[in-house]
């Protein structure tokens, strides 16, 4: 074999080619694991800022006085921009406590709390039992925010 032959050869010969994919087929659910985690914890964590946000559009609504439905349209419209939603409202069960149609006095407390069931987009649970056995559930985000009654 002549020098540059040496010198320009492919650097695996075929054996190590073959662990190459061993190590790779070793590392590649750990790999994906941790990209499916990040995806969804980044939409977890925007979907937990949009509950808040609309837990306490609802609570500031409520304060002032409003009725059921404007309320209900407040928080709506916190998370909504005409047909396009950041979340599916379906998904979403809001709750009323103290609001001026049920009672509610001036200066007396009002809270709105929201649950919001989460969905993943990627297959991490069941990457997540393969790699470890382990499962994982779909979360249910809760916010919620009082304000006392003007």
């Amino acid at each position: 074999m002549s020098r540059m032959a040496r010198v320009f050869r492919p650097w695996a010969t075929r054996e190590e080619a073959g662990q190459s994919l061993v190590e790779f087929a070793m590392i590649l659910p750990v790999f994906l694991l941790l990209l499916f985690a990040l995806v969804d914890f980044g939409r977890g964590f925007y979907s937990w800022m949009i509950v808040t946000n609309a837990a306490r559009e609802g609570a500031r609504a409520a304060a002032v006085g409003l009725n059921d439905a404007a309320i209900n349209d407040k928080i709506r419209d916190s998370y909504c921009d005409g047909a396009s939603c950041s979340l599916e409202p379906g998904k979403m069960l809001v709750t009323k406590t103290n609001t001026v149609p049920q009672g509610g006095k001036r200066g007396e407390e009002t809270t709105i709390a929201i649950a919001y069931d989460f969905d993943f987009v990627t297959p991490i649970g069941d990457l997540l039992h393969l790699v470890s056995g382990g499962s994982i559930s779909e979360p249910t985000i809760r916010a919620s925010s009082s304000m006392r009654l003007e």
